[in-house]
C-alpha cells in the first residue's frame, strides 16, 4: 500500500456541519478542489469558498428530492479505483472518472429523528443511502482514499495535511476506515432494530444486532489478570449506572460498576417511597432500610450487617445531605450512588479522595421494559427485565391466621429486597429494615439459617436484647419446596411469611405454618436472580 497520498480532490456531504468552517479553510489552504452536495455546498459558499456541485462531477442532476445524487459511477469509480492498477487507471481515463482522495461524510440523523417521535414517513426519509455507500467505498479503498465521518477527526486530518505537505498517511487512513465501518454497522443496526421492534413489533427477531460505543477502559475485570471496559448502548436506551456522573474518587473498576448497578436497581424500587438506603456487597444487598431521614435509614441498614458493609456500595433514593454523608464516610466505602448530593455532602466526601461519588439524576423506573443479557459459552441469553412488582391487592393469605397491617408492610418490604438478592434468597425484615439476608445458597433452608445467624451477630454487635428476626416477616424469592426452610425461619422468630407458592408440597408447608402460628402470603410470582 502507498503511505503518503496527496489530497487533491475532496467530496463533502454533511448533515452535521459543525466544524465545517475550520475544515474547509484547512483544505483550501492546501489547494484541495472541493465538491459537495446541496446544503453543504450552500454553506461552503456562504463561507466564501469555491465549491463545485456534485452534478458537475457526475454530469447528472440530483433527482428524486435528493434521494439520488451520489449514487453514480463517477463518484464510486473515483472512490474505488485502485490507483496503482493499470487497468483501473485506463478505465478511469476512458470514462472520464476523476480520483477522489478525501470523503467527509456524516449521515442523516436517523436516531435523533426516532427519538423525537417523528412519524413513520419522516423516519424512513432519514435513512441515509448515498452517505453509507460513499463511506463504505472510501473505507474499502483506504490505501488511496481518506474517509472522515466524525467532526472530532477534523483536527487530526488537518494536522496530517500540514505536516505532510497536503498528504495523509496510511496509518491515519486505516484508523479512519475502521471508524467508518463501525459507523455504518451501528447505523444499520439502529435501523434494523427500529424495523424489528418499533415498526414490525417482532418479539424475537431472527437477527438482532446490538451496537455499543466505548465509554472508557477499566483498570481490570473481576480480577487483575482480566482486562475490561465499559461500553454504552447506541440508540434509544434507558439510563442507568453507566450514565451516572462521577463527581470524585478513584477510577471505577468492573466490580465497582457491577455492584453499583445492583445497588441502583434496588434503591430505584423505593424511588417514590420514604428516605431509603441500600448497602450492597458483591452484587448482593447486605442492608436495606427506610426511615424518616436518610441518616436514620443509613443507621438501620448498616446495623443489619456491618461486617459485610465494610468496603461496600451505598445507594440512596434521594439527594444526600451532610449528616448522612458524615455517617457513610465513617466507615470504608467504595462507591456512593445517589440522585444528587448537596454542598455539605460533597464537602464531606471530598475529604475521602478515593471514595467514588456517582450522581444519577432521576432514578430509573423499576417498571421499565427492556431486556437483560447474559453471555454464555457459544451464545447470548436474552430475557425481559424482571419488572414484576407485587402490591397488597396481589397477596393471597393461605394460613388460618391473617397477617397484621404491619406484617403485611414488612412482607412487602422483604419481598422487594428479595427480588434483588441472588437465589436462593431469604430476607427477614422488620419495621422497614432488613434484619437478616441469606443469599446464593444451594438450598433454601441454608439461606434461612445464614440470614438468621447474621441477625444474631447483628444483635450482639449492637447490644440488642434479641435479634430483629424476632417478630419479623420473611420473604423467599421462590416457593419452599419443603417445610424445613419455613421452620428455620420460624425458629428465628419470624411471624409472617411471603413467598410465591406453587410447590407440589404447598399443603405441607401451609400446615407447618399453621402449626407454628405463622401468617403466610402467596404472591403467585417468583423472583429468581442468578
Amino acid at each position: 500500500m502507498t503511505d503518503l497520498v496527496p489530497i487533491r480532490r475532496a467530496l463533502l456531504s454533511l448533515s452535521d456541519k459543525s466544524g465545517l468552517e475550520t475544515l474547509a479553510a484547512g483544505l483550501v489552504r492546501h489547494d484541495v478542489e472541493l465538491y459537495s452536495t446541496g446544503g453543504t455546498a450552500a454553506r461552503l459558499r456562504e463561507l466564501g469558498h469555491e465549491v463545485r456541485d456534485i452534478s458537475d462531477l457526475t454530469g447528472f442532476p440530483e433527482i428524486m428530492d435528493g434521494r439520488v445524487k451520489t449514487l453514480h459511477p463517477k463518484v464510486h469509480g473515483g472512490l474505488l479505483g485502485v490507483r496503482d492498477n493499470p487497468e483501473h487507471r485506463a478505465m478511469m481515463d476512458e470514462h472520464g472518472i476523476a480520483p477522489i482522495d478525501l470523503v467527509v461524510v456524516n449521515l442523516y440523523p436517523f436516531e435523533a429523528t426516532v427519538m423525537r417521535g417523528a412519524a413513520r414517513d419522516e423516519i424512513i426519509e432519514n435513512i441515509d443511502i448515498g452517505g453509507p455507500s460513499m463511506v463504505r467505498s472510501a473505507a474499502k479503498n483506504h490505501a488511496f482514499v481518506a474517509i472522515v465521518t466524525d467532526p472530532g477527526d477534523y483536527g487530526a486530518l488537518l494536522a496530517e495535511l500540514d505536516g505532510n505537505d497536503g498528504a495523509t498517511s496510511l496509518e491515519l487512513r486505516k484508523r479512519l476506515a475502521a471508524k467508518a465501518y463501525a459507523l455504518t454497522a451501528t447505523y444499520d443496526s439502529m435501523i434494523s432494530q427500529w424495523f424489528a421492534f418499533a415498526d414490525q413489533c417482532e418479539r424475537w427477531p431472527a437477527t438482532w444486532t446490538l451496537s455499543n460505543k466505548l465509554k472508557m477502559p477499566l483498570r481490570y475485570g473481576e480480577n487483575p489478570h482480566q482486562q475490561a471496559a465499559l461500553y454504552l448502548p447506541v440508540g434509544p436506551h434507558a439510563r442507568g449506572i453507566a450514565q451516572a456522573e462521577q463527581i470524585q474518587g478513584k477510577e471505577l473498576s468492573y466490580n465497582n460498576l457491577n455492584d453499583a448497578s445492583a445497588a441502583l436497581d434496588l434503591v430505584a424500587e423505593f424511588r417514590d417511597g420514604p428516605p431509603t438506603i441500600v448497602i450492597v456487597k458483591h452484587a448482593n444487598p447486605c442492608g436495606v432500610a427506610s426511615g424518616e431521614t436518610l441518616a436514620g435509614a443509613w443507621r438501620d441498614a448498616l446495623a443489619c450487617d456491618s461486617v459485610s458493609a465494610f468496603g461496600g456500595i451505598v445507594a440512596a433514593n434521594r439527594a444526600l445531605d451532610g449528616a448522612t454523608a458524615e455517617a457513610i464516610a465513617a466507615i470504608f466505602t467504595e462507591v456512593v450512588v445517589a440522585p444528587d448530593a448537596d454542598a455539605d455532602a460533597r464537602a464531606v466526601f471530598a475529604k475521602k479522595k478515593n471514595l467514588r461519588l456517582l450522581l444519577t439524576g432521576e432514578l430509573p423506573d423499576p417498571g421499565r421494559g427492556g431486556q437483560s443479557l447474559a453471555v454464555i459459552a457459544g451464545g447470548l441469553l436474552v430475557q425481559d427485565r424482571d419488572k414484576g412488582r407485587t402490591t397488597r391487592d396481589d397477596l393471597k393469605c393461605v394460613t388460618r391466621r391473617e397477617p397484621t397491617p404491619q406484617e403485611i408492610a414488612d412482607c412487602l418490604f422483604a419481598w422487594t429486597v428479595a427480588k434483588h438478592v441472588k437465589s436462593n434468597a431469604i430476607v427477614y425484615a422488620k419495621d422497614g429494615a432488613t434484619a437478616g439476608i441469606g443469599a446464593g445458597q444451594m438450598n433454601r433452608r441454608d439461606s434461612a439459617r445464614i440470614a438468621a445467624a447474621k441477625a444474631i451477630e447483628a444483635a450482639q454487635t449492637n447490644g440488642w436484647r434479641e435479634p430483629r428476626t424476632v417478630g419479623s416477616a420473611v420473604a423467599s424469592d421462590a416457593f419452599f419446596p419443603f417445610a424445613d426452610g419455613l421452620l428455620a425461619a420460624a425458629q428465628a422468630g419470624a411471624t409472617a411469611v411471603i413467598q410465591p407458592g406453587g410447590s407440589i408440597r404447598d399443603d405441607e408447608v401451609i400446615a407447618a405454618a399453621d402449626d407454628a402460628g405463622l401468617a403466610m402470603l402467596f404472591t403467585g410470582m417468583r423472583h429468581f436472580r442468578h
